[in-house]
């Protein structure tokens, strides 16, 4: 089942097809939202008619996967996309373009191909890339290591462990208990890649899939499962002779741990793949402005509020921080479609006040921008104009990102080349 940010889904009417789910799917989803009220924003329990309670999603996009098998996948809300085919294949794609702009994933090398058409699921997509970046593991060979193991032989192996000798063979004189290293392919990395083929093989729904997996899984035949996968993940370090293994281990540490999902309690749901759309806009638009040379910083936080007994109090984080000759330019991205029905066109107030603190703060900076995904409204740019004293004045200018067409044009960036 695919929908969109802020769509619906509900089980009372199955004439509905593109909202309805199974009563005993919904019921799951609605205990795994009770359960997780404190830390799951992604999903809301509300009321519509005629359906009274429904389930609407949040602005956060990915694949959930209920304990009947149940697949959801939520895609952006993207203001000239309809809900056809095509249209989702297309918002598909500007999410994925939007994930590989995140840094230390594994969505980077994702190739575009893989999406041959909208009935593609982004999970089977996702455990595709997986298994592209195995093969190529596979091809440059698995990694051996010495592993201690102990063991009570018939024969005399390595060392001989004294005590346990006495304690296990005390009758059985024909026995060595012995303490001996093995040079095998049964080491942490590998035991965390066959435990994530076991785990998709569970999830995957495509036989293509599923005949690869079967295939890796002959492979790695002589090694073991993780016991405690985020243990193993602490244990692991990539270095030059390990570098091989970079790709295939994010990838596991995504499946595995829900890389980019909140943390979250009970068994309600089988697998959760989220991600916040503020957090992908940001990314996407900060990549952009990159590409152009720009001097971009994300996530600035070098600035405090206010200061109590010389301690920085209130963490100011502008999304953008552009530095120039000049001095520097401060953006924030708000996923959020404006509107010229609403107050403002839907601009919010604490978002302006956000701004006047970040330019006040920030001395060197007397230029500011709001940046929204680019909705029905085109001709909305506009300044406003804030006045800290009478020598400074801050400019805020309100800007459209097309996350369609401006990633690969330079027309976006005119707005800042001055």
């Amino acid at each position: 089942m695919i929908i969109r940010e802020f769509d619906y889904l509900q089980y009372k009417d199955e004439r509905f097809k593109e909202n309805y789910i199974s009563e005993k799917t919904f019921l799951n989803i609605e205990k795994f939202i009770l359960d997780n009220q404190e830390t799951a924003q992604y999903l809301k329990i509300t009321t519509k008619r005629p359906f009274g309670k429904v389930i609407q999603a949040q602005n956060y996009v990915g694949i959930l996967q209920t304990r009947d098998g149940t697949t959801i996948e939520i895609l952006p809300k993207i203001a000239k996309l309809s809900k056809n085919k095509e249209d989702e294949k297309q918002a598909k794609e500007i999410l994925i373009n939007m994930l590989k702009t995140l840094k230390e994933s594994p969505f980077k090398n994702i190739d575009m191909a893989n999406l041959q058409s909208s009935k593609t699921p982004l999970l089977e997509i996702f455990i595709s890339m997986f298994l592209d970046e195995l093969t190529k593991l596979l091809q440059r060979g698995l990694k051996s290591d010495y592993i201690n193991k102990e063991e009570n032989l018939r024969y005399l192996k390595g060392k001989l462990k004294i005590l346990q000798q006495i304690k296990y063979n005390y009758i059985h004189k024909e026995r060595f208990y012995v303490e001996y290293q093995e040079f095998i392919t049964d080491r942490i990395e590998n035991r965390l890649i066959k435990t994530t083929l076991n785990f998709l093989y569970k999830k995957s729904k495509s036989n293509s899939n599923k005949k690869r997996i079967r295939e890796f899984i002959f492979d790695f035949d002589q090694i073991k499962i993780s016991q405690n996968i985020k243990t193993d993940f602490e244990k692991i370090k990539i270095n030059r002779q390990m570098k091989d293994y970079e790709r295939v281990l994010i990838w596991a540490k995504t499946f595995l741990l829900g890389n980019s999902f909140a943390p979250y309690k009970g068994n309600d749901l089988a697998f959760a793949l989220l991600f916040d759309m503020n957090y992908l806009f940001e990314s996407y638009v900060g990549t952009y402005l990159k590409k152009q040379g720009l001097n971009v910083k994300l996530q600035h936080s070098m600035h405090h509020l206010a200061y109590m007994n010389e301690k920085g109090q209130f963490r100011l984080k502008p999304d953008i921080i552009i530095e120039k000759d000049n001095g520097i330019i401060i953006a924030d991205t708000k996923w959020k479609l404006l509107s010229v029905d609403k107050k403002n066109q839907g601009i919010n107030q604490a978002d302006m006040y956000q701004l006047y603190a970040y330019g006040t703060k920030y001395n060197n900076c007397d230029e500011m921008y709001l940046i929204y995904p680019k909705s029905v409204i085109e001709d909305g740019n506009e300044y406003r104009y804030f006045k800290q004293n009478e020598n400074k004045e801050l400019n805020l200018k309100i800007l459209f990102f097309d996350v369609e067409t401006d990633f690969k044009s330079k027309d976006f960036f005119k707005n800042f080349d001055k």
